[in-house]
């Protein structure tokens, strides 16, 4: 059967079929199930006869997930889920597949067929929005969404096709907020699970996984020191609480603004000083926003910095750094080198942005490392396979994660580690459940 895909250029498989066998040893979750359910006659495979789209960044990590999913019996097909996050070699491995016995040293020299994917790093709006559509052609059973897009899409553009999806499951915080407020106006017509807010996911993927990813994000590009200098980071989520422990690791001072009361009263209590973006943005040198909303840092703020300020987004939308504003008012701008944009207001007092002001860590960077991605993306995977199997249960939704795949995700992680923990006696037990001394 061909396979129907929009990328860059085929030739380029041969280098991503490398980042994806490199990420493979390194994800020994995904690599677990992947050998539980490849080998499998097809009418054993749990998602045998489930078609599948997924919206993701087109990188390694990502891919390996997409052919567990094939090796698990689903049909899938796949899209980028921001503009600059696809990597073309990743995306042309994944529509050419491979051949049994190609690299033998990987994948256990499994075949994966070829799925249908649709992304090119640095496309259009429009031609985004058409890869969107491309990859619901596949009429889904199931979405797998980072952002929002597919379900955005099947709910404005495409409901004849909402009304074939069974659910799906949210990757990320910002996503999660539109499904919660698709929800609550009663407009969502599928139930989607929240991985995001899975143990498993947010406290690793959101707090190390962030926390490492931006700051290589911004070393490879800049190039420049962190010690000695002051970062200012917009959010005390869990994003934004690694992006500034691992800011204070590298030595930096640390200032954090917030909306959020409490979140501002943990920041300072670990130690960092809180004010309002106002308040920082005399003093910062490396401006990072987190939160997930929009004008997070304002061109008003941008005229209270320092000359050569260095501002970055970590959140999914290119929103929290008004860009389009600095753009405007700017009298020139200039490439001051690959994934720095450095924008000169009146008067001479330059502003660096990383990425465009999209998503650094993943625009101008590879992302989380691999093994905070294992857990995210096994969650993501029993996550699918518990809307497979309950989804005319859920209703019309937002569903949590089940304790019980955190359960699972959590012990296989310790199992790689080749870490034992304790386990409550029946006693224990007992005790924990009563009310009586």
């Amino acid at each position: 059967m061909s396979v129907h895909y929009d990328i860059k250029d085929i030739g380029l498989a041969p280098s991503g079929e490398q980042k994806i066998a490199w990420v493979r040893d390194h994800m020994p979750l995904l690599r677990g199930l992947e050998e539980r359910y490849a080998d499998l006659p097809r009418e054993r495979k749990p998602f045998d006869g489930v078609k599948i789209s997924l919206s993701i960044h087109m990188e390694a990590k990502t891919a390996y997930l997409c052919r567990v999913l094939t090796w698990a019996g689903a049909a899938v097909s796949a899209m980028g889920c921001n503009v600059l996050s696809t990597q073309d070699d990743v995306a042309a491995a994944l529509a050419a597949g491979r051949t049994k016995g190609q690299d033998a040293k990987d994948h256990g020299g499994r075949a994966a067929p070829g799925i249908g994917v649709f992304a090119i790093r640095g496309e259009s709006e429009a031609s985004y929005s058409r890869h969107v559509e491309m990859c619901l052609a596949h009429r889904p059973d199931i979405v797998i969404d980072d952002g929002g897009d597919l379900v955005g899409m099947l709910h404005t553009k495409r409901p004849d096709l909402a009304e074939e999806v069974r659910g799906g499951c949210e990757e990320t915080t910002t996503g999660v907020i539109r499904l919660k407020a698709m929800e609550a106006a009663g407009l969502l017509k599928f139930p989607m699970v929240a991985v995001n807010d899975a143990r498993c996911k947010h406290l690793f993927d959101n707090r190390y996984g962030t926390g490492q990813s931006v700051w290589d994000s911004i070393l490879r590009n800049t190039n420049l020191i962190v010690a000695s200098k002051t970062v200012v980071v917009a959010g005390y989520g869990w994003c934004g609480r690694g992006i500034a422990m691992r800011a204070a690791a590298l030595g930096a001072s640390v200032i954090v603004t917030e909306i959020d009361a409490v979140k501002a009263m943990e920041a300072r209590m670990d130690g960092f000083a809180v004010t309002t973006m106002s308040g920082a943005a005399p003093f910062g040198d490396i401006f990072i926003s987190a939160t997930g909303c929009k004008d997070v840092i304002t061109l008003e703020h941008m005229a209270l910095m320092r000359d050569g300020a260095i501002l970055g987004n970590a959140g999914h939308f290119n929103v929290e750094v008004d860009v389009r504003s600095l753009a405007a008012r700017a009298a020139e701008r200039y490439q001051a080198k690959p994934n720095i944009e450095t924008f000169v207001l009146p008067g001479g007092k330059r502003i660096n942005i990383l990425a465009e002001g999209r998503l650094l860590n993943i625009a101008a960077a590879d992302g989380h490392p691999a093994e905070i991605m294992d857990m995210s993306f096994a969650v993501q995977f029993y996550s699918a396979l518990y809307v497979k199997e309950h989804y005319a249960e859920l209703g019309r939704g937002v569903a949590d994660v089940s304790k019980e795949i955190d359960d699972i995700v959590s012990q296989a992680r310790l199992a790689a580690w080749g870490i034992e923990i304790d386990a409550l006696t029946p006693e224990q037990q007992t005790y924990l459940n009563s009310w009586e001394l």
